[in-house]
């Protein structure tokens, strides 16, 4: 396996936002973050328990007015939500969203539409919290990948799944990333490159 030694400070950084009753070490978090780590990415996983929603979204809006980097925005339900709406008024490389919670009632209205980042969504047919109609009308306004598996909202039997689109996301945000060409193409190109130990300690 190659090891690609790149200072941290140039390296992307991946944000994770967790679901309302979760938290920022679940285990699809960990388990995602792994794939990030391999491919060379920086990874931070945000702590919104015991906060309200409009709370979490002004959390991850101050985070992020002092990133300096590229970065991805990651969430799960309402992270997904949160994720979406700090998207609107951020820059970026593209968002991942995983059950997002979308056009639902006691979440306050955003024109996530609006959203121009690539962005892909991975979503479950017998989602009982948001109905696949949700994320299927978000897809198509805002020109989003979408990935739809039987299962229902936590998608826990649809990991490796998630893990391969995870990925191939990841990938693509590579390209779009300001840091060495060199670099970003070696992750492109390959499944063997690990980042160094450094990452996320």
């Amino acid at each position: 396996m190659q090891e690609v030694d790149i200072a941290i400070e140039k390296r992307p950084l991946v944000i994770f936002s967790h679901g309302k009753v979760t938290g920022p070490k679940g285990s699809r978090i960990q388990a995602l973050s792994k794939i990030a780590n391999r491919l060379g990415y920086e990874v931070e996983s945000l702590d919104y328990r015991r906060l309200p929603t409009n709370e979490r979204v002004e959390k991850l809006n101050r985070y992020l007015e002092d990133i300096d980097r590229p970065y991805i925005l990651v969430g799960t339900s309402m992270g997904g939500y949160i994720s979406a709406v700090s998207a609107l008024s951020h820059d970026p490389l593209g968002i991942f969203l995983i059950s997002p919670a979308l056009y639902l009632d006691g979440y306050a209205e955003a024109e996530v539409e609006k959203i121009s980042c690539p962005t892909t969504i991975v979503h479950g047919w017998d989602d009982d919290i948001v109905p696949v109609q949700n994320v299927i009308r978000f897809a198509q306004s805002a020109s989003a990948n979408l990935h739809i598996f039987q299962g229902g909202h936590r998608l826990r039997e649809k990991l490796s799944e998630t893990e391969s689109c995870f990925e191939q996301f990841l990938r693509e945000c590579f390209i779009s990333a300001p840091i060495d060409s060199d670099f970003s193409a070696e992750i492109v190109e390959s499944g063997e490159i690990s980042a160094i130990q450094a990452v996320n300690q």
